[in-house]
């Protein structure tokens, strides 16, 4: 454009729309999340789309969203402290504003002249124009001291729960369902290790599908992986001035022997290590649909804690042509997959159950690559109505039961501050309803697998007792630990025990809880 058509539309009046920055994607999947109750990962991917951001400036928005969230009660103490006000007596949209720019303060390496700038530029993009000089204000104070200092400055005076729920950002019941589940193996001086590692961006995880994935197509995403460098999954962006040193932190984590720990850390050593999973590939995160076999449908996206849970039951015995497989509550379809793939390898069926249409459409979608009419029937309706007298019996049946999701808190952080405590019971009566449905359904000599992504004692070992105390009649309980093991790549730090509980801080993966029982002939 020559300086005489660059004169003549200032004249006139540029009124095209500006550009959505990734800050304001970031800033509006965060009062989503605060204010509708939506989800980040679902909403996040939308809005990046929507806005036509770059690559880097998709990977800035999503740290900044997700770090944001993670992190929001110790940096909502920070902005107390440094604010001196309580951030209950801050309006919502300017305390999300000032969340944001601490974020890019402590948590990413956004100097501070861009931080501060930008986020103030926010604010009064988004209708804070009232308390830019406030957020000017905070943010320098926020900006004067090292993350150390503030984290002296935000514990002082706590201890026990309430110091590491400040320090490690989840609430002080969370703390406690964590430390109680550490105990229960005698592992409670890693809080600390595991408390941080849920601050930790996860890195994706890919699952190949067996009978489906190609050599060429493992080689191809493992490649890829190697080729972004282990810290292409730190989100980076160049909007508002951002650099290219814009990425989370990589502090060093808190040591196993430390129960308190130390600032936040950006790395998880299991995380660094082979895959866990002999189905597993270790990939970046970012966009996977670059990798051509997750593009076709024969890798997945999946955790590795999932697809350990899977294989116990898929695994745990030959299977025989001709056994029927349940997966209970198979929505959105990840699981299901991967039994969908064992099970055609194996000459078996699986019927699909998911109550929720919606998930359902999920699980239809996730299954039409993987095997045909005949080995996979998806249904809808209550897990509970199975086993009932008369209704066909199962060899394998998988329950993936609704929980808490405080396994998964990596991967879904907006669960920590929506969870509740008065939540756990009402979930351990469902998943105890659904327990007693699958042993019903549960053909003699067949197997079960309860399986939670929550760590929380209510819904695993609790469970599990409750349940032989109602049914050791008619079940045994495996040796999952063993089974866990003979299935992995490699040790998945499993503690002895007839049950195996997978922890992020140790192999990189979700909280994942398995216990497998066979119904006595």
């Amino acid at each position: 454009m020559s300086a005489a058509q660059q004169s003549s539309r200032l004249s006139r009046g540029d009124r095209r729309p500006r550009p959505t920055s990734a800050r304001r994607v970031a800033f509006d999947v965060l009062r989503a999340v605060q204010v509708d109750d939506a989800y980040a990962n679902l909403l996040l991917p939308t809005r990046i789309r929507r806005a036509g951001l770059s690559a880097r400036d998709a990977a800035f928005a999503t740290e900044l969203t997700y770090g944001s969230i993670r992190m929001l009660g110790r940096y909502d103490a920070i902005v107390g402290v440094a604010s001196g006000r309580r951030v209950d007596n801050i309006e919502s949209d300017v305390l999300d504003v000032m969340r944001l720019g601490v974020h890019q303060l402590l948590g990413m390496r956004t100097p501070t002249h861009a931080a501060v700038s930008a986020t103030v530029e926010l604010a009064r993009e988004v209708g804070a124009r009232r308390a830019t000089g406030f957020v000017n204000a905070v943010l320098r104070k926020v900006a004067a001291r090292t993350d150390d200092e503030w984290d002296a400055l935000v514990t002082e005076g706590r201890s026990g729960d309430a110091l590491l729920a400040t320090r490690w950002s989840h609430p002080s019941w969370v703390v406690a369902a964590l430390r109680d589940a550490l105990a229960a193996e005698r592992s409670r001086d890693e809080l600390a290790a595991l408390l941080a590692a849920d601050n930790v961006a996860p890195r994706v995880q890919l699952v190949a599908l067996p009978g489906l994935a190609t050599d060429e197509d493992v080689r191809t995403a493992t490649a890829t992986a190697a080729e972004d460098g282990s810290g292409a999954d730190d989100g980076a962006g160049a909007d508002g001035g951002a650099g290219a040193d814009e990425q989370p932190r990589t502090d060093d984590g808190a040591g196993a022997d430390d129960e308190t720990g130390t600032a936040p850390p950006g790395r998880v050593a299991g995380a660094d290590a082979g895959p866990v999973s002999p189905v597993g590939i270790r990939g970046t995160t970012g966009d996977p649909a670059r990798v051509p076999g997750v593009a076709a449908g024969r890798l997945r996206v999946q955790d590795e804690g999932s697809q350990l849970a899977a294989l116990a039951l898929t695994r745990s015995s030959a299977v025989r042509p001709g056994e029927r497989w349940l997966d209970m509550c198979a929505g959105p379809g990840g699981k299901a997959a991967l039994l969908a793939a064992e099970a055609a390898q194996g000459g078996a069926s699986l019927v699909a159950n998911e109550l929720v249409p919606a998930r359902a459409g999920l699980v239809r979608k996730a299954l039409s690559t993987v095997a045909g009419d005949d080995t996979v029937t998806v249904v809808e309706g209550d897990g509970r109505r199975f086993g009932k007298p008369g209704d066909e019996l199962f060899d394998r049946i998988l329950l993936d039961a609704p929980c808490t999701g405080l396994g998964a808190l990596r991967r879904r952080p907006e669960a920590r501050w929506r969870k509740q405590p008065e939540d756990v019971p009402e979930l351990a009566a469902l998943q105890a309803e659904l327990l007693d449905a699958a042993v019903r359904a549960l053909a003699p000599g067949g197997t079960l697998a309860y399986v939670t992504c929550s760590p929380h004692l209510a819904e695993t070992r609790g469970q599990v007792d409750a349940l032989l105390e109602r049914h050791g009649d008619v079940l045994e309980q495996l040796d999952t630990a063993g089974v866990v093991r003979s299935v992995a790549a490699r040790d998945p730090q499993v503690a002895d025990g007839p049950t195996a509980q997978l922890w992020p801080h140790r192999t990189g993966t979700d909280a994942m809880f398995v216990a497998l029982f066979r119904r006595r002939p």
